[in-house]
């Protein structure tokens, strides 16, 4: 889950990465960044939405792959790569900070075609429950919504 944010004045990378409890590189690697000064007073970037609550964060080390990781914390393959933007066999480096999905919570990453009934039933919940549980929904291919599982 993510969030627009407008950078303020003075604000660092780092300052942001320590308000949305994250790290710089993860903002980074978001939002295509590299340098300090490509970050600009109300430039709007993306950030972790309720991470803490959906989601933990891994720093893959060297040796690590999609699959060993998915192994290690009990985690579908396919629903960790998809979770981070990534295919099963894309290259992951170290120090690269990754999403892990958290126990108790059901996810689905929406395709083309999906409707808001079709999602409700995969996740055996009425609409009402979903859209509380989400906030906001797109339905466009890509957008991940959770469901807390009971």
């Amino acid at each position: 889950m993510f969030e627009k944010y407008r950078v303020k004045g003075n604000e660092t990378l780092d300052d942001i990465a320590k308000k949305f409890h994250t790290n710089r590189s993860y903002i980074e690697d978001l939002n295509n960044l590299y340098f300090n000064e490509s970050l600009r007073e109300g430039m709007d970037i993306i950030v972790p939405k309720n991470k803490e609550k959906y989601f933990d964060t891994y720093t893959i080390n060297s040796g690590d792959s999609l699959y060993a990781i998915s192994k290690k914390y009990n985690i579908n393959p396919e629903l960790l790569a998809a979770l981070n933007g990534l295919d099963m066999n894309d290259y992951i480096y170290p120090n690269q900070v990754i999403l892990l999905p958290v126990a108790n919570y059901s996810y689905y990453i929406t395709k083309d075609g999906d409707t808001l009934d079709l999602v409700a039933q995969m996740f055996k919940k009425n609409k009402e429950a979903i859209i509380k549980e989400n906030e906001t929904i797109y339905l466009l291919p890509g957008q991940i919504l959770v469901s807390e599982r009971k």
